[in-house]
């Protein structure tokens, strides 16, 4: 098997030596992503929620540009800036799934990527 590198417009592209996502078999492998905006590349800081809300549609843009979506996720990882906001941002993150939750973590972290409140990555497979 070989793996297979996704990109697509739909998320922003990557701010370091890595790539949105790697393909390995029916498993797909999505780098953390921040509130960033795919458009434009523009930040966005500020509302927890909303913070978490384009995190979630990024990762939707790099699944469905593998053919796939949440119902595929199997395993997430959140960071957070302050576990004092775990309960927004799983309200949000919940709206994306459909019954049969991925297995995940959540972990407060001393820092994130240009100063965001959280990022997320996912592990998928068909």
């Amino acid at each position: 098997m070989e793996k297979k590198i996704i990109k697509t417009d739909a998320a922003p592209a990557p701010i370091g030596p890595y790539n949105q996502a790697v393909q390995f078999g029916n498993m797909l492998f999505v780098s953390g992503q921040i509130a960033l905006d795919p458009k434009d590349g523009t930040l966005f800081q500020g509302d927890i929620a909303k913070e978490t809300e384009i995190v979630m549609n990024n990762l939707k843009g790099i699944l469905n540009e593998a053919g796939m979506d949440f119902s595929h996720v199997i395993k997430t990882s959140i960071f957070l800036m302050d576990m004092g906001k775990f309960s927004t941002v799983n309200e949000v993150y919940a709206t994306y799934f459909t019954g049969n939750y991925p297995a995940r973590e959540t972990v407060q972290v001393a820092g994130l990527p240009r100063g965001v409140q959280v990022e997320i990555s996912v592990i998928a497979a068909k």
